[in-house]
């Protein structure tokens, strides 16, 4: 297993405030070799209330497209963010397995 260190917005702005089927967060992914990680994660479910958000502001020329995170997720809890993150570190580096969005701040 890959330990690094995980900072998630939701433990540290408004703390047990948060849907955890339906929700954004970003997340930081710190790797022992120095490595950053800045990941932007929606639940399944907030795909649709993205949306549906959309239709009603006319963002996005009325939720006709979404511009997707870098990642979703089942759930927005530490232990599915923490199985996640080792699952996709086991298949290489974040820089390649996620949007290219995700950057590794030493490249």
């Amino acid at each position: 297993m890959s330990k690094f260190k995980l900072w998630l917005e939701f433990e540290e702005v408004d703390p047990g405030n948060w849907d955890t089927d339906n929700e954004f967060a970003n997340v930081h992914v710190d790797l022992p070799d120095g490595r950053h990680y800045g990941i932007n994660v929606w639940t399944y479910k907030f795909l649709e209330t993205s949306i549906k958000l959309d239709m009603v502001s006319g963002e996005n020329s009325n939720g006709i497209y979404q511009v997707p995170p870098d990642l979703f997720v089942k759930e927005m809890t530490r232990d599915c963010i923490e199985r996640t993150i080792t699952d996709l570190l086991a298949k290489g580096n974040l820089e390649d397995v996620l949007n290219p969005t995700v950057i590794d701040n030493e490249k």
